[in-house]
């Protein structure tokens, strides 16, 4: 078993990167894949949270760097799933406390034991990006499909080729089909054609995402909810399955021409 390091990152903050992490990581669990989730996000943590997992922090990545504890000290389990694991980011310590080494080393340390290793990166372009691409096999770059957030994501692809990361995939988040409809978002075929990355998952606006993140149950747990769906999908297509994309508007074809579109341009 060698695990696959996947790197969840933005170019903007609040596009719902963080929530992305959460669900793909229980979605993979719910597998019976063995999954560890590191919050890159150093003084700034809220994987946690979303978990629901921010009452049984005892020590962090950073704790694990400086010698304080070892490793499996870190690693809290999950409520739901045996094989899931968070490793959460530092509080109080800012992003210069972990380099890239440092990440590619716990990374490492990992990867025998686990299937997938997850990380929450930091939005933007600073210290905590770099730390977290620095061990990625795969990068999902996680956008909103509103024009400042797609031009930011622009952004970080360019960077991601310049680092050697030349395959990031596409998460589309809170779409709105009725918007797009009226013309007043940009549709998921927008997104592609700025963006020119594969699509590995469309997530639909959804307020019991919210409600989950809020309760710290990652609305992948839930049945009911299409994001949650969307996220199980995703999850899937991580594991190398060919899974349809939702149609969340079943007029004009669309969505026919989004599963052409989404293998990306070359």
């Amino acid at each position: 078993m060698t695990a696959t390091v996947v790197t969840i990152t933005s170019g903007k903050g609040g596009v719902g990167k963080t929530t992305a992490v959460a669900n793909l990581a229980v979605a993979l669990a719910a597998d019976g894949r063995k999954v560890v989730c590191i919050d890159g996000d150093i003084g700034l943590r809220n994987l946690d949270i979303v978990l629901g997992l921010e009452n049984r922090i005892v020590y962090d990545i950073v704790d694990v760097i400086e010698g304080r504890c070892r490793l499996r000290q870190a690693m809290i389990r999950d409520k739901h799933f045996q094989e899931l694991f968070l490793i959460p980011a530092a509080q109080t310590r800012d992003k210069n406390a972990v380099s890239p080494s440092d990440m590619a080393r716990v990374c490492d340390e990992l990867r025998p034991d686990h299937d997938f290793i997850l990380i929450d990166s930091p939005a933007g372009i600073e210290r905590g990006f770099r730390n977290s691409i620095a061990a990625a096999d795969r990068v999902l770059v996680v956008t909103n499909p509103e024009v400042s957030a797609v031009r930011d994501a622009d952004r970080v692809v360019g960077i991601l080729e310049a680092e050697g990361k030349y395959s990031p995939s596409l998460v589309l988040n809170r779409l709105n089909p009725a918007m797009v409809k009226n013309h007043d978002m940009l549709s998921a075929a927008d997104v592609l054609d700025l963006l020119a990355i594969p699509l590995i998952g469309v997530v639909p606006e959804d307020e019991s995402v919210i409600v989950g993140s809020n309760r710290g149950a990652p609305v992948a747990l839930d049945p009911k909810s299409r994001a949650g769906q969307a996220f199980r999908n995703i999850a899937k297509r991580l594991q190398g399955q060919e899974v349809p994309f939702l149609d969340l508007d079943k007029q004009d074809g669309f969505w026919g021409r989004l599963q052409r579109l989404a293998g990306g341009r070359k």
